[in-house]
């Protein structure tokens, strides 16, 4: 399997670990990654602001996406729905397509909207599958229980196809469990991180990601598990305020599936960015009986 990798700013810019342990585990699958010098972001930050400006910055990752001829893969939920949004869009307005085929023809570029694109959940679970998964595991995690987290663009809106059941999500407790750990369910599964208010609530944001991870806790969980580079940011590095503002124990270990599956693979902590995660994934790493 050949996709044009797409990592997003996030993880690029912040989260480094996310594509540290991406380009660790994929290949290792038979995912070969192919990396997108001309790219640039996705366009959701502004697209309140500039919708035109979102339309172009999302097409224009399209249209090369469409020259290379190969299918995308991403890693941030806000981009896999961004370039869906904007597929969606000019299958809705040709005008909307004419415009930017004549923004993007200065560059030699034209867009189809004919391009896959396709979130590391959806090429983990749907293509290199389950059973895969399985066989390259070599370190079991048997006797961990861990939480699922999607975030809210992965799944959301269902008006628009998405990676897995907006309602009732489970690929990634099927990925998890493929490791040898079994998933545990609880109250706050599908709720929001926080990250959509920081910007302008950001107390209110931090809150909601406290009450999330306490309802982690309550059920004797030994760690979160992640695909999104913005539920990252919150769940795992905004614990220590969490806690001031709630006057309760939010410590959860939080990490990246792609780290998760790393660790089964064999891979060392350091070599995913096990180190730079800011929650307490030594507690998680010493069940497993690793060390940093």
């Amino acid at each position: 399997m050949r996709f044009l990798f797409f990592p997003g700013c996030t993880a690029q810019a912040e989260q480094y670990a996310y594509e540290l342990s991406a380009r660790r585990v994929l290949p290792e699958l038979g995912v070969e990654l192919v990396d997108l010098p001309e790219a640039n972001c996705c366009g959701y930050p502004i697209k309140a602001v500039s919708p035109m400006a979102w339309a172009y910055l999302a097409g224009r990752v399209l249209a090369i996406a469409e020259r290379e001829r190969l299918d995308l893969l991403v890693l941030c939920n806000g981009c896999h729905l961004s370039f869906y949004e904007l597929k969606w869009a000019i299958k809705q307005d040709r005008g909307l397509l004419e415009k930017l085929n004549e923004l993007l023809s200065r560059e030699g570029l034209e867009l189809k909207g004919e391009v896959r694109v396709l979130h590391v959940l959806e090429v983990l679970h749907d293509l290199v599958g389950v059973k895969a998964i399985q066989r390259a595991v070599k370190k079991s995690l048997d006797g961990l229980r861990l939480s699922a987290h999607y975030g809210c663009h992965l799944i959301r809106p269902s008006t628009l196809p998405r990676p897995d059941d907006p309602e009732d999500p489970r690929k990634l407790e099927e990925l998890i469990r493929a490791l040898g750990a079994s998933t545990l369910d609880y109250p706050a599964r599908l709720d929001c991180c926080g990250s959509g208010l920081a910007a302008f609530h950001g107390r209110e944001a931090i809150k909601m990601a406290g009450w999330k991870l306490s309802s982690i806790r309550e059920t004797g969980s030994d760690g979160l598990v992640v695909l999104c580079p913005f539920c990252m940011k919150m769940l795992d590095g905004k614990q220590a305020i969490a806690r001031r503002l709630l006057g309760r124990d939010v410590e959860v270990p939080v990490l990246y599936y792609t780290q998760l599956l790393g660790l089964a693979m064999g891979f060392k902590p350091r070599e995913l960015g096990l180190h730079l995660n800011l929650s307490p994934v030594e507690k998680l790493l010493s069940g497993m009986g690793v060390s940093m």
